[in-house]
This record gives structure tokens, sequence and C-alpha cells, in this order.
């Protein structure tokens, strides 16, 4: 058995000096389960007992030396990976890909830039936010259905020291803040995300996107209000689009008004993006009611305003005729592809 480990053991180290062996067929020869040194040590058992000393002692011997020739194929390996691989001129060429922004992007920014020319300043605020500003300042209820747990997700319920903490349901809550902090004339337009607990489906989702605007001034009229929305609407769907304004109902705004543009589609005529009304709803709006305005502390008597808010998917469905919600979260390239350029 001594000459068959003395064998072995030159064998190990003809495969370390040859070009093409690896770590790893080097284990799988004479370190794994079913190598020689385990086969080795198998035999070991058989051994007449006189000579399990001086056998047992080159066994180990052997053990040590094919680890230690294990380890250094390893470290040339792992060395070997840092160079770079030869050119392969047989590969195809790769082509140049263009990225695009997403269409609610493109769409977010037009509608900022639309306002901003009117001389909107465009603010920001947090998506985790207090009930006081998402709900009690707006004047809503108490038992307003907007406040139940199936349309809110509420991350901490209120206690002795704090408010209810929520996921923002609207981009409203950023208007109190900046009346908050900043007295009128204010003219400012709030982009952001917004989530609600619903069903996922092709028209609705528990997250999405808003724009609202608002104006604090003195003589501050529903005729404002009106002159605004229609020079937005004329800039983002055509010169040729009117506005119709539809009575409504806002806890923060009275009156309020829901707002329709001509169909861009079919001129007005008909079709089946309008439901054959010749209408689509784009907004919601109205004057600012007095209690939100009193809960910023500013004076109702002296300054009146207007507030308006639109979806920013439902602008992007109409404008390029998409009809599923979900397409906007799903990153699908052969969706996104098609805005390249736009």
């Amino acid at each position: 058995m001594l000459e068959s480990i003395e064998k072995i053991r030159k064998e190990a180290e003809e495969f370390l000096a040859s070009a093409g062996g690896t770590a790893e067929q080097f284990r799988l020869t004479y370190l794994s389960k079913k190598g020689i040194l385990n086969g080795l040590f198998e035999d070991f058992k058989k051994v007449d007992p006189a000579q399990k000393r001086a056998v047992g002692q080159q066994l180990n011997v052997l053990k040590n030396a094919l680890e230690e020739i294990h380890a250094s194929l390893q470290k040339e390996t792992s060395s070997d990976t840092g160079k770079l691989p030869s050119e392969d001129l047989t590969l195809p060429v790769v082509p140049d890909s263009q990225g695009s922004l997403h269409p609610l992007s493109i769409v977010r920014r037009r509608i900022v830039e639309i306002f901003s020319r009117m001389g909107f300043n465009a603010e920001d605020g947090p998506e985790i936010e207090y009930d006081w500003y998402n709900f009690s300042a707006l004047n809503f209820a108490e038992n307003h259905p907007a406040r139940e747990m199936q349309d809110t997700f509420f991350v901490e319920k209120a206690d002795a020291t704090r408010d209810d903490l929520l996921l923002r349901t609207h981009t409203s809550n950023v208007q109190i803040r900046l009346m908050d902090r900043k007295k009128p004339p204010v003219r400012s337009i709030m982009a952001g995300r917004v989530y609600r607990n619903e069903a996922i489906s092709a028209r609705a989702h528990c997250q999405f996107h808003q724009v609202e605007g608002l104006y604090v001034d003195k003589n501050v009229s529903f005729r404002d209000l009106k002159d605004t929305l229609l020079h937005f609407s004329k800039e983002m769907f055509g010169k040729d689009t009117q506005i119709r304004l539809r009575p409504s109902y806002f806890p923060f705004t009275e009156p309020s008004a829901e707002i329709d543009v001509t169909c861009f589609i079919c001129g007005g005529s008909g079709c089946n993006i309008c439901k054959h009304s010749g209408w689509v709803e784009i907004a919601g709006s109205g004057m600012v009611d007095p209690n939100v305005l009193a809960n910023c502390g500013i004076d109702p008597e002296e300054y009146t305003g207007f507030a308006f808010g639109m979806g920013i998917e439902r602008i992007t469905m109409l404008k390029y005729g998409i009809n599923d919600l979900r397409l906007f979260f799903e990153n699908d390239q052969r969706f996104l592809k098609q805005f390249v350029g736009i």
C-alpha cells in the first residue's frame, strides 16, 4: 500500500504541472467522496496491524499534499478570472438601444410645463402623512367613508401623542402644508404618487399619480378656475378642445365641479372612448371651502381660492389610447418602447 500512496502522490504532482488541469477536476479525482484518497482510507481498514502506523503516517502526508495542490490550483483559477477574455469576432454586434421616459413621466412633465407657464410653482410633500393634513384640515367629517380601512392604508393608529399616520390618498396634503407655511397669494401645483386600498384592475390600482392645483388670493373667482382649466385643456389636447363643468361634491371645495373635455378621438361626435357622449372626464375642481382656509390660518373673508385635481394615469390613457392601467406598472419593454422619442 505504501507503493500505491507514493504513486498517487507523483500523479497528483504531475496533475499540478499540467496546463489543462482545473481545481474542480482535481477535487473530483482525488478529494471527493468517490475520489482516490477516500478509497485509500477504506483500504487502510484492511492493512496488517503491524503496518498501520507507517501506512497511516504516509496517508496523512498524502492527504496534506493533495489539499495543498488543490489550494494551488484554486489560486491559479481565481487569478485567471481577472484577465479579459480574448475577443470573439464571430459574435453578432449588439445594437445600441435608445431609452425613453416612462409615459407617466412624459405626461407629468407636460402638465407641469403648461401650468408653470401660467405662473404655478411646483410643490412636493410627504407620501406618509398625518390624518390632519390628509383629511381633517380638508373638511372631511369624522365618519367620512374615505377614512375607513377599505379606502385608506393606515400606517399607525393614533395615540395620546400623535395623530393617525397613513399613506396619503391624494396630493391635497401638500396644499394644506403649503398654506400653513405660506400666506396668500399662493399659486402652486402638486404632482406625486398617492395610495388607496382598491382592487387592482384595468381601471383601478392601489397606487397612482395625481396633479393638483391651488390658487388663493384676493378676488379669485370661479371664472378664474374655468379659464385656467380651459387653457390647460387646449394646450394638452389641442386648440379646438372645449370644456364642460358638471356640478359635483368634494368636502374641501364649495361649489364643486367635474371637468369634462370634448373627446379628442372623435371630436365630440361620439365613440367608444367617450361612451358616445362626446365628452370625457379629466378632473375635479371647485372653490376652496372657507373652512379649509380657516384651518390653515387664512381669513376666508379676505381671501378666496380655487383647487383642482386630475389623475396622471387617466390623462395618459386618454392621450395615448391606453386601455389598461396595469401596463404603467409592469415595466414591459414592448409597451415602453412605443414611447421612445416622444
